[in-house]
C-alpha cells in the first residue's frame, strides 16, 4: 500500500508534462529509486587509515619504502581489496585480516587491485598491509582500500606504546626465510619475523624500523652510513627530512656495528679508502662514533629509553671488542635511561633465521621488562 501511494504521488508530479516526456520521466525515477550501492573506497588520505613507520605522500598515493612500514584499517564488511603499484616489482607484502594467516602480495609495476579477503563474517574487522622487504627493492604506491557495498569504517587503533629501531640487515630481517643458504633475493627478506617486529607485536606497540642491509655506523658497503640516513623521510631522498616530533617513541633500539666490524679490516675496499684513507679507526675513534650517534638520538628523543644493542652475528662472538666499545660509549654519556643489550653470537656464517630472530626478541622483551617502564 505504501508503494502504491508513492507511485500515485509521483504520477501526480507529471501533470502538465508533454506526453512524449512521460516514459523518460518514469525511467529516470525507477533508476534513481533502485540504484545499487557502490563499493566503499578508502583513499590513501582518509583519516580512518593508520600508517606505521615513515611514509611519504607522492601525488595521489602514499609511498611505502622502509621495512616494516604498514597501513591499517578497521571496518565492518565482508570483502576488502587494496590498490597498489610497485617501483620495481621486487617488493613483498603481507596482507593480514584479523590476525589470521597472511596473504602474500608481490605488487606489479602497473597499478592493480589485489583481493585481501572475501566472504568475511558480519561484524568488525582489522586489515593490515605490511611491507616485508627493504628500501633497496624500491617503493610501493598505496592508493586505497576498497570494501563491499554497505561496508562502514571504524575508528583506527591508537597504541599506547611506541618503539623505534635503527639497524642493519639483522633488523631488516634479511634472508630470514632462506632456510638453506643466505640469499639476498627479496623473497627471503621478511621484516615481519625480525626480532624488531616480533618485539613490537608483543607489546602491541606502534612500530618504526629504520634499517638497511649493509649499513654501518662509520662504514658501510656503500657510500651512506646511518648517521647520514637516520633522519630521512625516505631512504633515497636526502632533501626531505623526517620531523621527529611527529612520532615520539617510548623505547629506541639501536643495533649497529656488524658491518663496521667487517669493513674496518678491509683496507682495499672503496668505502674504507673513502672514509679512512690508509689507516683503520682506532678504539678511541670507534667509541666516539658510537657516542656521537647515541647523543643524536637522545637529542631527538629526550624521554625515551635507549637500548644500545649488538648481535647476533660475529660482532658479538667471544673475544670481540665491539660490545666493549658500545659499553664505554654508553658509560661516558652518564645517561640513566640508556642501556646496553648484546645478543649472543649465533655461531653460523648466516643471518639469523626465524627461530634465531625469535630468540633475540625473547631476550629483548625480557630486557625491556626489566629496565623500562612504559
Amino acid at each position: 500500500m505504501g508503494k502504491q501511494r508513492t507511485l500515485l504521488h509521483t504520477a501526480g508530479l507529471t501533470n502538465g508534462l508533454p506526453g512524449w516526456l512521460m516514459p523518460a520521466f518514469f525511467i529516470l525515477w525507477l533508476c534513481s529509486s533502485c540504484t545499487a550501492q557502490l563499493p566503499l573506497k578508502v583513499s590513501y588520505n582518509d583519516s580512518a587509515l593508520r600508517y606505521r613507520g615513515r611514509c611519504k605522500i607522492v601525488d595521489s598515493a602514499v609511498y611505502l619504502s622502509w621495512p616494516g612500514t604498514s597501513v591499517e584499517v578497521n571496518f565492518e564488511g565482508t570483502d576488502i581489496s587494496v590498490s597498489l603499484k610497485d617501483e620495481k616489482g621486487d617488493n613483498y607484502y603481507y596482507a593480514i585480516v584479523d590476525g589470521e594467516a597472511p596473504v602474500t602480495i608481490r605488487p606489479d609495476t602497473v597499478r592493480k587491485t589485489y583481493t585481501i579477503a572475501s566472504n568475511l563474517h558480519s561484524g568488525s574487522h582489522h586489515a593490515q598491509l605490511y611491507k616485508l622487504t627493504e628500501s633497496r627493492t624500491g617503493r610501493t604506491a598505496f592508493y586505497s582500500f576498497t570494501m563491499n557495498p554497505g561496508a562502514t569504517l571504524l575508528p583506527p587503533n591508537k597504541p599506547d606504546k611506541k618503539i623505534e629501531f635503527y639497524g642493519n640487515s639483522i633488523t631488516v630481517g634479511y634472508s630470514v626465510d632462506d632456510t638453506v643458504g643466505d640469499s639476498n633475493a627479496p623473497r627471503y627478506t621478511n621484516n615481519y619475523y625480525s626480532y624488531a617486529a616480533i618485539t613490537a607485536r608483543h607489546y602491541k606497540a606502534d612500530y618504526t624500523c629504520i634499517a638497511k642491509s649493509g649499513i654501518g655506523l662509520m662504514l658501510s658497503w656503500f657510500p651512506i652510513i646511518m648517521p647520514e640516513m637516520y633522519d630521512r623521510l625516505d631512504e633515497e631522498d636526502s632533501i626531505n627530512k623526517w620531523n621527529f616530533s611527529w612520532h615520539m617513541p617510548n623505547v629506541v633500539v639501536i643495533n649497529l656495528g656488524q658491518n663496521d666490524s667487517w669493513l674496518v679490516t678491509k683496507k682495499g675496499h672503496p668505502q674504507f679508502k673513502a672514509r679512512f684513507g690508509v689507516y683503520p679507526p682506532d678504539e678511541k675513534y670507534i667509541i666516539q662514533a658510537y657516542k656521537n650517534f647515541f647523543k643524536e638520538i637522545r637529542l631527538k628523543y629526550p624521554s625515551a629509553a635507549i637500548i644500545c644493542a649488538l648481535g647476533s652475528m660475529d660482532a658479538t662472538k667471544p673475544g670481540s671488542p665491539w660490545p666493549g666499545y658500545i659499553e664505554k660509549a654508553v658509560a661516558s654519556l652518564h645517561d640513566d635511561n640508556m642501556h646496553t643489550c648484546f645478543f649472543p653470537y649465533n655461531n653460523t656464517n648466516k643471518h639469523p633465521k626465524r627461530k634465531e630472530q625469535m630468540a633475540m626478541a625473547d631476550q629483548l622483551i625480557q630486557f625491556i621488562d626489566k629496565h623500562v617502564s612504559w
